[in-house]
């Protein structure tokens, strides 16, 4: 026996003995990804695709099981469990800024001018920045991010300038920037639980409200508002995350299908965004909704003190080189 053959033998020994640890060979893992959305999203399409590139890529050894609904735990204790270990992913965004200041850049009023502005902002230097804050503060690895339907204002007459707005009656959501930034653009707001805005604008305590086409088409806003103005106001994006617990016990092999397979997740649900803004407008237009072209840079000139005035020191000189751009 020749000395390599001896030296073989010795060290299956020690292996079958204990004593020397046999080469590590790669694990299957499943990893739990909770979000909040329905199944009919693209968020929760674009999560199952991630699911079924992720198997591929890996042969089967990473499998993702996805759970719609918040049926794993609403958004602020997904991130909890996944600071923790006890949950692997989730869908998340400006709620991140409990940790991350940065995060608030997600969704800062009139900051994009456009899709295209949002994007180059999302997948750029800055982004890189918001991303680095995440990881960092929350222990969490944004690994895609999704995009979300620009938010516009609903009404009974047309609004074309923040002239047309004055002292219109409008529900906001209970967040001081909205209160502040619809107030210096003219309006009468009011914070409203979303459940009693149907009645409200049905019986005229309000006349107006501002919410992506989407959530205007589900509530059948179209049934007592005539006019959706394309404010635009808010375009933001939201990020497919993984715990960092989770990320560093993947090897690098698995990294790689894991940002390969967030990639090819991300571009699907673009797709699936770009439908459903069309379908949603087609089907407002359809049960009489007209839509009115806004002076986007009167109402983003007319709101800039007011969001300067509510965003926080650290993002303040963004905000500002995002509003010159």
């Amino acid at each position: 026996m020749t000395f390599s053959n001896r030296l073989k033998g010795f060290a299956a020994a020690l292996v079958a003995a204990g004593i020397l640890a046999a080469p590590a060979m790669a694990q299957d893992k499943t990893l739990k990804l909770g979000h909040l959305a329905n199944e009919d999203n693209p968020w929760h399409k674009a999560s199952v695709k991630f699911a079924e590139e992720l198997e591929a890529l890996t042969d089967g050894r990473i499998t993702v099981e996805v759970f719609p609904n918040e049926s794993l735990g609403k958004e602020i204790d997904l991130i909890n469990g996944m600071q923790l270990g006890t949950v692997d992913m989730t869908i998340t965004g400006e709620s991140l800024q409990n940790w991350a200041p940065m995060a608030a850049l997600l969704a800062v009023p009139y900051a994009y001018k456009s899709i295209e502005h949002m994007d180059e902002v999302a997948s750029g230097e800055i982004g890189d920045q918001i991303e680095a804050q995440i990881v960092e503060k929350a222990q969490i690895r944004p690994i895609a991010y999704f995009a979300r339907g620009p938010r516009d204002l609903t009404s009974n007459r047309p609004i074309k300038t923040p002239a047309d707005l004055d002292g219109l009656k409008m529900r906001v959501p209970n967040v001081p920037l909205f209160v502040d930034v619809w107030s210096a653009l003219g309006a009468q707001p009011g914070p409203m639980a979303f459940s009693e805005v149907f009645t409200s604008l049905q019986n005229g305590t309000i006349e107006a409200q501002e919410n992506p086409l989407a959530l205007i088409r589900s509530a059948s806003f179209n049934e007592v508002q005539s006019h959706v103005n394309m404010t635009e106001h808010v375009r933001s994006w939201i990020y497919l995350t993984i715990s960092e617990l989770t990320w560093s016990q993947l090897s690098d092999a698995d990294k790689d299908a894991v940002m390969e397979a967030a990639a090819r997740a991300q571009e699907y649900e673009r797709g699936l965004f770009e439908e459903s803004l069309a379908a949603d407008r087609e089907y407002l237009e359809e049960n009489g909704m007209t839509f009115v072209e806004v002076d986007g840079p009167a109402f983003q000139a007319a709101a800039k003190d007011a969001v300067l005035a509510n965003v926080n020191d650290e993002i303040k000189p963004i905000v500002e080189e995002l509003f010159a751009q």
